[in-house]
């Protein structure tokens, strides 16, 4: 599939624009010509050469995108939020040019067998990197021919806003998903709670993907007002986990809305997922190619659209089964996710989950964010700990929250040390 050819016949005869952005209203024909990459010459990268292209959802970065995959090159997408670890992307992914605001050679002798594969099938590649959250991110390479696959059906078109950045495979198919079915992508000019919420009415916007995290800071902030977002009908959530009180205020917030949770993760691309009701967290996850299972409490996935593979690291898959590492409850054919396993934290033979410490952490209106996790102690093995960031103008005070934890835990749950701090946020807007 030529993208750019396809595109075109999906957006044959729209008046509206394919993109909003802080650039302007852009048209479909803005991008699908060689020019739409501005003055770059693309002509010296051949099919095959690995691109890192460092941008956003703008036109000059989308053209290049497009015009390059048409070129059955492999593509790195990136942003500057992660410029200190460019050097190791470049490296790990075997990068031969770099797009900034013009074009720069890299040449480099190793070779990769991952990338020869994609290059012996005469097929586009796209690399992603995990969130490095356990030890260096990985370099997760797909065909993209394979990734395109599910987007041969149409769906309705929506007016969808591009919260997830250009690095992140959920923000690439956001994208990918409302042009495919002929909606329009409206890129936020920032991505702060008073910036989306003005972005969203603004704009008319019908679909806002986000991150838990960002949601919970624009309900602290106070910028969900119903009447304003009139036009919105659908907020969905991943990226990390949600907890029911968060959730159960959204919708008490914005009682028009669908809040749909999404499951997905890079080495495996996005899955159909449904939830049980607009505030449950329990949900099914299916759809074409796709297998899942329990082992010992943890979800496990074979999916047909499933990456190539790690290019600096080795294969996660046994028998095209992979181990998400996330622990969930079963009810039926319905699942939650109540944690990660290398996260447990065991005090004296007792399993802890690091959730349910931050959900109880949450339920004290003045918690902006909460992270919880073990640490070693010499009688028990280990014991709790919790960092608690205050919502913007309040206070926080220990005793509070120790007395807070023992009202809401068992004993031998309760923190040992509450301390008062930042708890750090990614790029992404995903709590680390």
């Amino acid at each position: 599939m030529r993208i750019l050819e396809e595109l075109a016949l999906r957006h044959a005869g729209s008046r509206e624009p394919f993109l909003i952005g802080e650039q302007g209203s852009l048209a479909f024909t803005d991008i699908s010509g060689a020019s739409g990459a501005g003055s770059l010459d693309l002509s010296q990268i051949k099919a095959g050469d690995v691109v890192a292209i460092v941008g956003d959802f703008d036109r000059k970065t989308l053209a290049t995108l497009f015009l390059l995959l048409d070129k059955d090159a492999i593509v790195m997408p990136l942003t500057d939020g992660t410029h200190a670890d460019h050097e190791y992307f470049f490296n790990a992914g075997g990068v031969d040019w770099i797009i900034r605001d013009d074009i720069e050679s890299r040449p480099h002798a190793s070779r990769n067998p991952l990338l020869d594969e994609v290059r012996a099938r005469n097929h586009p590649g796209i690399i992603f990197f995990s969130s490095g959250t356990t030890g260096r991110p990985k370099a997760i390479l797909h065909d993209f021919q394979n990734f395109l696959e599910r987007y041969a059906v149409r769906r309705p078109p929506l007016r969808s806003l591009n919260f997830l950045l250009f690095d992140h495979a959920g923000g690439i198919n956001t994208m990918l998903h409302t042009l495919f079915n002929g909606g329009v992508v409206v890129v936020p000019s920032s991505r702060t709670p008073e910036a989306i919420a003005q972005e969203l009415s603004e704009h008319r916007v019908e679909l806002l993907p986000a991150t838990p995290t960002f949601l919970r800071m624009m309900l602290l902030a106070g910028v969900l007002d119903a009447d304003k977002l009139a036009d919105l009908r659908i907020v969905t959530y991943g990226t990390e986990r949600m907890d029911q009180g968060t959730l159960d205020r959204l919708c008490a917030t914005l009682p028009a809305v669908d809040f749909r949770q999404t499951y997905g993760l890079s080495e495996l691309g996005v899955f159909q997922v449904k939830s049980k009701a607009r505030d449950s967290l329990w949900m099914q996850i299916g759809g074409k190619g796709i297998e899942t299972r329990i082992e010992n409490d943890v979800l496990e996935i074979r999916s047909d659209n499933r990456m190539l593979g790690y290019l600096n690291a080795p294969s996660p898959f046994v028998d095209g089964w992979y181990d998400t590492g996330d622990i969930v409850e079963q009810d039926g054919d319905f699942i939650k996710v109540v944690g990660r396993a290398k996260e447990i934290i065991n005090v004296g033979g007792l399993k802890i989950l690091p959730s349910e410490i931050e959900r109880v952490a949450l339920l004290n209106p003045d918690v902006l964010r909460a992270k919880a996790f073990g640490v070693a102690n010499p009688l028990t093995g280990q014991h709790v700990e919790v960092v608690c960031e205050p919502r913007p103008g309040a206070t926080l005070d220990r005793r509070v929250l120790m007395a807070h934890f023992r009202k809401h835990l068992q004993k031998q749950l309760a923190p040992h040390r509450v301390t008062i701090g930042p708890v750090e946020v990614s790029h992404r807007f995903k709590q680390r």
